[in-house]
């Protein structure tokens, strides 16, 4: 078997490349990339792709299936911007965060129609699920943006993916593989386990296809709830939007052979392709394009999808800890890395309005943006940096079992 040739930006992380390698040499893949952002993932990397001439690969979308960004220029300069307070206020309480919806009304839109007909049968039961979060973020690395171009021009940015439905559809599809029902419970491997993979010409193959494109639908109806909601409480209107998923896969054309390209936490940037990418919650964040070069051939037409963590989230906050004072008891974080007293003051200071995050989403965990994109100069160009007014993500304790 011919070994995969695989491409590499950014200074080198061993585990990631060996689980990149381990997915490629799996399905006989052709090609693969590893993105600038890159860290280990769940069997494949975070910011990985590879492509597939016969496979499609549920693991390799992993369980946030769509995952993806959206940023809106809106008609508003910062010189027009009422107080960022109170405005940030009001998106925490109009959106919801983390589990459960804070939504006065839900959001009605024709995906939850097509989850309740859907194609693959079993998706029809998670419609329930689907329409009551359907317009809410998530939690994670999760958020919801205010920025100013360099131009003083204002753009919402948010981030997030398919929430309830995709990390259902994701699991049952992962069960199936194991020989359960959709609704089973397969017991996830290691990070290092080998890919899932279905023949895509398969019955299965093509019922996660369809599962999954529905998926994407609906975080698409997602993010463009929750930026109309932003916008109206902004009183603005959207002048240009950019809209992508990261965590999705695509069927693609590469060197005159067709392939199933998967993405997980990359973003396809074909030449004159747009794309958000969001820095770390103290960071700039860019709009960007492909470029057509043999730099964008070798990585696939993928860019980054953000910054790229340094340290684990236990790294960065710490473990949890149960504290006793009298007769009640709280928990605490303990151990992290992270001074999130002092993070959070250098954002004040810095006139950033944060509400939420916590100390494993500071910017100290991830990699500088600018120092990223550097890497792929050669593929993609920066049409607008976007620099942050308010940051609004789910707090610490918050739980979520579907975050990223």
């Amino acid at each position: 078997m011919t070994a995969p040739a695989i491409t590499t930006f950014g200074d080198l992380d061993r585990r990631s490349l060996d689980q990149l390698t381990r997915c490629a040499e799996a399905g006989r893949a052709d090609y693969a990339v590893l993105c600038a952002d890159h860290h280990p993932g769940y069997s494949q990397p975070i910011g990985g792709v590879v492509a597939y001439r016969d496979f499609i690969s549920p693991s390799g979308v992993g369980y946030d299936i769509a995952c993806g960004n959206k940023a809106v220029k809106t008609n508003l300069s910062v010189d027009d911007l009422p107080p960022v307070a109170p405005i940030m206020n009001e998106i925490v309480e109009r959106i919801s965060f983390g589990v459960g919806r804070n939504n006065a009304t839900p959001v009605d839109d024709s995906v939850i129609d097509s989850i309740g007909d859907a194609a693959f049968a079993p998706q029809r039961s998670l419609r329930d699920l689907a329409a009551a979060q359907l317009g809410t973020v998530g939690s994670g690395n999760h958020y919801v943006d205010l920025f100013a171009d360099e131009e003083g021009v204002v753009w919402i940015g948010v981030h997030f993916g398919s929430r309830g439905f995709g990390h259902r559809t994701a699991s049952g599809f992962l069960a199936l593989a194991h020989g359960l029902a959709f609704d089973g419970h397969a017991k996830e491997g290691e990070m290092d386990s080998p890919p899932i993979l279905f023949a895509a010409d398969s019955e299965l193959g093509q019922a996660y296809v369809e599962a999954m494109t529905l998926a994407g639908r609906y975080a698409y109806a997602g993010r463009d709830a929750v930026v109309d909601t932003v916008l109206g409480i902004l009183g603005a209107r959207a002048l240009d939007q950019v809209h992508n998923h990261h965590n999705f896969a695509w069927r693609e054309s590469h060197g005159g052979e067709d392939y199933w390209v998967v993405r997980k936490g990359a973003t396809p940037a074909f030449p004159g392709q747009r794309s958000f990418v969001g820095g770390s919650m103290g960071d700039v964040s860019v709009i960007l394009e492909g470029v057509e070069s043999d730099e964008a051939r070798s990585a696939l037409y993928s860019t980054v999808h953000g910054a790229g963590r340094i340290m684990s989230r236990t790294q960065a906050a710490g473990k949890w800890k149960k504290v006793r004072s009298g007769r009640s008891q709280r928990r605490v974080r303990a151990g992290g890395l992270i001074d999130w007293e002092s993070a959070r003051r250098d954002l004040t200071r810095r006139g950033i309005e944060l509400r939420g995050g916590g100390a494993d989403e500071a910017p100290g965990v991830y990699k500088r943006l600018p120092d990223v994109l550097a890497h792929h100069a050669g593929s993609t160009r920066i049409l607008h940096t976007l620099t942050p007014l308010g940051v609004a993500m789910a707090g610490d304790e918050i739980f979520d079992p579907y975050k990223d």
